[in-house]
């Protein structure tokens, strides 16, 4: 049952990403609210992905949080510059 959790997260996961950088592109938002929207709408897939899953409600709205969160992990990761940490220099 976790795997599956995991893995439909997985495929989930740049869907979301996708659909937060049409959103970001289209409305102005703030950037502190992008995890909390990023997080909505990866509950809403969730929720509305009954006919892609045999997952429950409750594991499909786990997977879609988990995923919506991981998604603005995965677009914070590769936007980062290397070698820096909030403006300064990182220490080697």
């Amino acid at each position: 049952m976790t795997t599956e959790v995991l893995m439909f997260a997985s495929i989930l996961s740049p869907v979301i990403l996708g659909l937060i950088e049409v959103v970001k592109r289209l409305v102005r938002i703030p950037k502190k609210y992008i995890p909390l929207l990023s997080l909505g709408v990866g509950l809403l897939i969730g929720l509305l992905s009954a006919s892609l899953t045999e997952l429950d409600l409750p594991l499909r709205l786990w997977a879609g949080g988990i995923a919506g969160l991981s998604a603005t992990g995965l677009f914070e990761m590769g936007s980062k510059n290397p070698g820096k940490t909030r403006g300064r220099t990182a220490k080697k």
